[in-house]
Parts: structure tokens; C-alpha cells; sequence
């Protein structure tokens, strides 16, 4: 008979082994899946939120493209997300065409305002803009960015395209995790704090705390105005945001809060249809937008980590992380250096992804010991808050589309009667004179969205991206490695712990902070120690949303069928049909 203590230990070993029996991929045993991957043959949608996954699947079966379903689906996470998105915000896409086996990239970010010029930091003695209130809006570029889509790659009226989400505004929808965590976030800065004295909050309390305080998870959520906004946007065109009734009502907001955006702003808006770049890693074409976004990060990144030999190093291993922090560290200096809108910048894009650039910064990096400090690779150079989602559709088409109010709500204010916040994506300028990100009237600031797509053989491979700010160069590069060179399915490469490091160059100009190692949870201590020991002194562990939220659809062609994950870390789902 076995002893009390002892029957309670093999309890706990067999309760810990089911555990893990559980959490395994049941064909290969692999434990970082948290969910099996969705197989289907006609269409697939990946997005942060159910009910922006269900809308898109439905736009897909009435018949509607991969750009229609994506525009139904970042609409109504526009409603159930508002903290991480919205019309007020900016948009950027890759999309596959089938017809063309093209791949086409969409800048639909906004400029800064024509009235606000640099001298107006100065009198108010500001080093940086403020990250919320008036100083920090730009022109939002989401609208416009959904017709010049549709336009180019739509099927469906816009009236059935955005009828999911006007019908969740309008009527209501349960609060989710993320979006109630980060109502309490702001009702904590807002109802409890000083800044309930700023009047651009007064809007933003009104609208999001309607009793007085934040809905709680499960609570039925309505927002009437921003049903009525989307109602005329679906029945008027983009011209009813950017000229019409809703860009009055915005430039007479602004003038009321002080404020510089104006209708001249709107009306002179465009996006931009640009060529996305590539570079290759291990026979996979990697593409990005080029600056104003930080896409290319993830190009310079892969071509430093290329020349170094992953078959003879394990996922998370020492060596693996100190690598992919070294490599970040480089990349993330060029960020800073270069980034910015190329309509007022020269932008060597070409050099800066070359082979030859990266493997000459990949010689920098010392196998055994972190470097004490990283520049931009000039002398080199010389030679020569947000959402993701991701939908293909029955006819081979793919889109990568990217969305965001870049802090969560934004710069917290909300025009009258509108419903949405307007974002603060001008915060991220250098006020600093001299750089390529240093502030001027009409220019884009440098951006954080990037999509991201896969090709193999000049087929569709994967379209996929990781939101997260400053994070989703790195997120990016660790999902490819992940797959690449660590042989994990979709799933499971974005399940997997991921890292940061913090306190790198900065496109903003402010001064790097002690550099850091952010790591999720499931790297052993003793690869933690061995990183210390290799230089690596200042690790934390990592807070929930340090590490972004990734989304993905892979394409077998053999089998002519889609793979979608959906990253466990937000609230949303991977479904096909």
C-alpha cells in the first residue's frame, strides 16, 4: 500500500502529465500549441476579436472578396476594440492578387496638420509631443484606406461590407477581455486622476463610461454614434469623412479643444499605393512596406540572423536569444536613424536590406558576449495600440492588413456626436530639427503597423503580422524563426514565449533607456543565467502586453487549402470555411 505522501506526489505527476498531454500537438508532441491550427478550403479570416473573425467569414460566403471581408472585419473591431482601433486611426495592407500573382502595398496613414509648424513646440518649451490631447492628432488615414481597397479589389457594396458593424454598434455587443481591462486602465488616468480636468477627456467619459464608470467583461456595450458615422460613410463614400459632414464636425471639435487638425487637413488627405520590398530568408521571400513604417526592421534583422547556423542551435536556447537581441539592437538603430516619410526624406531602402549590408552587421555581433554599445550603421552605408488581421478567400486572394489608434484611445479625444477617438500617431515625431523624423507640417510621422507577407517559389505562402508598437519588428522576426528554422507549425510559432529587448534607439529622438531583456514565461533559468553571464545583465520578466498579438493564414497549394492561428494572448479566433 502506498504511503499517503507518496500517492500524493504520483496524484501530482500524473495530473501534471495530463497537463501536458493536453497542451501537446497530438501528431508531432510538441508542447507550445495552445490550440490546433484551422484547416478549411474556401476562405479563412484571423483577427483579434470573434465577432470580427464571424463577419468576415460571412462577407466571405455572400460572396464577397478577401478586401471586402477585411474592411467588414477591421470595421468591427472599430466597434468591439475601440481602444486599439477605429476610423479615427491609420491603415496599412499587402494584398495578393490571384488574377495578377501580384502583391500590392497600401499607405493609408495621415499627415501632420498644415496649421501646426515646429515654432509652435517651441513657445510651449515641449522636447516631445504629448502622447494624449490635441498637439499629438494627425489626419486619420483608415477610411480612406478602406475605399482605395474596395475600389481596387472589392466585390460587395460598402452598405453590406460595413452592415456587421454599424448593426454591433447600434445594438450592442458583450465587452471582451482586452477591451475591459483597458476601460479600467483609463477610467484609473481619467475618472481618479487630475487629467479628468483636461476638456478633451469630457467626450471620452461620456462615451465610454456611461454610468459614471467602465462597463465591466460581459457587460452589453452600445455606441449609437459611431452606427450613425459608419452609416454614412458606408451610404456617402470616403468624401463624407474627409470633406463631408464628419470632417466638419471633426475641424469644429478641434478648433474648440485648441486643437490644429482642420478640414483643409482632410479634404487634402491621400493614401498611397506602394511596392512592397523583400529579402530572403532560407528560400522564403520576406515582404514589407518601406518607411514611413519600421517594416523593413524585419528584413534588416533576418539578413544580420542569416549567416549564422540555427540547425546547430535550439529555440530558445542562449544562444538563440542573445542572437535575436543583438540583432534587434542593430536593426532597431537604423530605425532610429532613418525611418521617417520619404516625400521629406532620402531613405537608403535598397542598401539598408541589402545581403551584403546585413552580413556586415552581422560581423559585429560577437557569438559569446553582448556589445556595450551599437550605432547606425553609417560608415557602412557609405559603400554603397493596435490591431491585426489577416483573410483569404476562395479565389486565392490574401490580405495583410494592419490598423491602429497607436496609443490605446488614442489622443482620448472624441469629436462630438461621432463616436470614435481620434489618434495621437504624431507623438511619435523628433521635435528635434535635422532628422528625418524631425516634425513638419503635412508629413507622416514614422509608423509602427507593419503587415507582413510570405512567398515560397513565387507562390502565396503565409500572410501574417504581429501588432505591438515598437515590438512587432522582433514579433515579426521570431514567429519566420520559429517556422524557418525551428520547424513549428503556425500556431504554435506564435504561441511560443517570446522576448523583447527594451531600450533601444528610438525614432522620437529621446535618449535610449537601460537596455533589457523582456521575457515571457518558459524560458528555463538556466538559460536566463547563462545570458547574464554572457552580458546580458538587466532581465525582467515581461508584463501581458509588452508581447503583442499575432495573427496568420498559411497557403498549402498542394493541397489548395488555408492554416489559420490566432494568437491565445488576445481575445480573437481563426475560422474558415
Amino acid at each position: 500500500m502506498l504511503q499517503p505522501l507518496r500517492l500524493l506526489s504520483l496524484l501530482i505527476c500524473l495530473f501534471t502529465l495530463t497537463l501536458q498531454l493536453h497542451a501537446q500537438d497530438r501528431l508531432t508532441g510538441r508542447g507550445f500549441d495552445t490550440r490546433s491550427m484551422v484547416i478549411a478550403q474556401h476562405g479563412m479570416a484571423c483577427t483579434s476579436h470573434p465577432l470580427a473573425t464571424m463577419t468576415a467569414i460571412d462577407v466571405l460566403k455572400k460572396g464577397g472578396t478577401a478586401v471586402d471581408a477585411a474592411i467588414a472585419a477591421n470595421a468591427v473591431l472599430g466597434v468591439t476594440d475601440p481602444d486599439m482601433n477605429g476610423i479615427g486611426g491609420d491603415l496599412f495592407a499587402i494584398v495578393y492578387d490571384a488574377k495578377t500573382k501580384k502583391l500590392y502595398g497600401l499607405n493609408a496613414s495621415g499627415r501632420s496638420p498644415y496649421a501646426l509648424t515646429p515654432d509652435e513646440f517651441k513657445k510651449r518649451k515641449l522636447d516631445f509631443i504629448p502622447i494624449f490631447g490635441p498637439l499629438s492628432v494627425s489626419v486619420p488615414g483608415c477610411v480612406d484606406g478602406w475605399f482605395e481597397l474596395h475600389n481596387r479589389f472589392g466585390k460587395l457594396p460598402m452598405t453590406d461590407v460595413l452592415a456587421g458593424a454599424i448593426n454591433y454598434a447600434r445594438n450592442g455587443f458583450p465587452v471582451a477581455n482586452e477591451f475591459a481591462f483597458y476601460l479600467h486602465q483609463i477610467a484609473d488616468n481619467i475618472i481618479h486622476t487630475t487629467n479628468n480636468e483636461q476638456p478633451y477627456t469630457k467626450n471620452l467619459s461620456a462615451l465610454y463610461f456611461p454610468q459614471g464608470k467602465p462597463p465591466a467583461e460581459g457587460d452589453i456595450f452600445k455606441n449609437p454614434d459611431l452606427a450613425n458615422s459608419l452609416e454614412k460613410i458606408a451610404k456617402g463614400g470616403r468624401d463624407v469623412f474627409y470633406k463631408g459632414a464628419i470632417a466638419q464636425a471633426i475641424d469644429a471639435y478641434m478648433k474648440k479643444m485648441g486643437g490644429f487638425l482642420s478640414a483643409k487637413d482632410l479634404a487634402n488627405h491621400t493614401s498611397n499605393w506602394i511596392d512592397p520590398v523583400s529579402t530572403t530568408y532560407r528560400g522564403y521571400e520576406v515582404w514589407e512596406l518601406p518607411p514611413n513604417g519600421q517594416g523593413i526592421t524585419v528584413l534588416q534583422m533576418l539578413n544580420i540572423l542569416e549567416p549564422f547556423d540555427f540547425s546547430h542551435i535550439t529555440y530558445g536556447s542562449p544562444s538563440h536569444l542573445h542572437l535575436l537581441t543583438e540583432a534587434t539592437r542593430l536593426a532597431y538603430e537604423d530605425r532610429a536613424k532613418y525611418f521617417a516619410d520619404p516625400d521629406f526624406a532620402n531613405i537608403p531602402v535598397q542598401q539598408l536590406i541589402s545581403k551584403q549590408y546585413g552580413i556586415a552587421w552581422s560581423k559585429l555581433i560577437d557569438t559569446n558576449s553582448a556589445a556595450n554599445e551599437f550605432t547606425s550603421g553609417d560608415s557602412l552605408l557609405k559603400k554603397g495600440e493596435t490591431v491585426y488581421l489577416t483573410v483569404a478567400d476562395d479565389e486565392g486572394n490574401m490580405v495583410s492588413l494592419i490598423q491602429s489608434n497607436f496609443n490605446a484611445f488614442g489622443s482620448q479625444l472624441v469629436p462630438d456626436g461621432l463616436g470614435f477617438v481620434l489618434q495621437d500617431r504624431g507623438a511619435l515625431f523628433n521635435l528635434k530639427a535635422g532628422f528625418n523624423n524631425s516634425y513638419a507640417p503635412h508629413k507622416r510621422p514614422f509608423h509602427t503597423i507593419i503587415p507582413a507577407f510570405v512567398t515560397k517559389d513565387g507562390q502565396p505562402y503565409m500572410s501574417f503580422g504581429v501588432m505591438g508598437g515598437s515590438f512587432q519588428p522582433i514579433g515579426q522576426v521570431q514567429v519566420l524563426m520559429n517556422i524557418i528554422d525551428f520547424g513549428m507549425n503556425i500556431q504554435e510559432a506564435g504561441d511560443a514565449p517570446r522576448i523583447f529587448p527594451l531600450g533601444t534607439a528610438d525614432p522620437t529622438g529621446s535618449t535610449k533607456g537601460m537596455e533589457r531583456i523582456a521575457l515571457e514565461s518558459g524560458f528555463s533559468f538556466e538559460t536566463i543565467r547563462a545570458l547574464q553571464n554572457m552580458g546580458h545583465k538587466n532581465i525582467v520578466h515581461g508584463t501581458p502586453g509588452d508581447f503583442g498579438g499575432y495573427q496568420c493564414i498559411q497557403f498549402d497549394p498542394v493541397q489548395k487549402v488555408y492554416y489559420g492561428a490566432s494568437d491565445p494572448r488576445k481575445d480573437g479566433m481563426a475560422a474558415g470555411y
